[in-house]
């Protein structure tokens, strides 16, 4: 029935550094989302209005928001990989860049537990996504 609630297998949840300037939270959010999008079974149908304009398609689940400081960013990283979960990340250093591949190389220049992360997307089972988030606030 379409009115009953969707209860999805997995999880996404991005975590930003919670004092990151407002044009940085977005552009951070719209990269890791973009991250976990390029995973095609996460990908939802394309969107079609009534004059039968096609719409790219988005992600087919909600994402949860959260933030904290430095430290709860590596810790959500450190755990979301010790479980083998899927972890896009976004290190201080990629604000400077212009293009993907200068993005990797910035971290690719520092071991995980060294990146100097202001964002981190977990993917992954329902129930290891929320253990790895959990006590991380809600996004306000």
């Amino acid at each position: 029935m379409a009115d009953e609630p969707v209860r999805f297998p997995t999880r996404v949840a991005l975590v930003l550094l919670s004092d990151l300037e407002p044009w940085q939270t977005a552009n951070v959010a719209a990269f890791l989302a973009s991250g976990v999008a390029a995973e095609p079974e996460l990908r939802g149908m394309p969107y079609v209005d009534a004059d039968g304009v096609e719409y790219l398609p988005m992600l087919g689940q909600p994402v949860w928001v959260f933030e904290g400081d430095a430290a709860t960013l590596q810790d959500v990283r450190a755990k979301a990989v010790s479980r083998a979960l899927r972890v896009a990340v976004y290190d201080r250093g990629m604000f400077t860049t212009g293009h993907d591949a200068a993005n990797r190389d910035v971290v690719a220049a520092s071991a995980g537990a060294d990146l100097d992360l202001v964002g981190v997307a977990v993917h992954g089972p329902k129930n290891s996504v929320d253990r790895v988030v959990k006590g991380v606030r809600r996004h306000r």
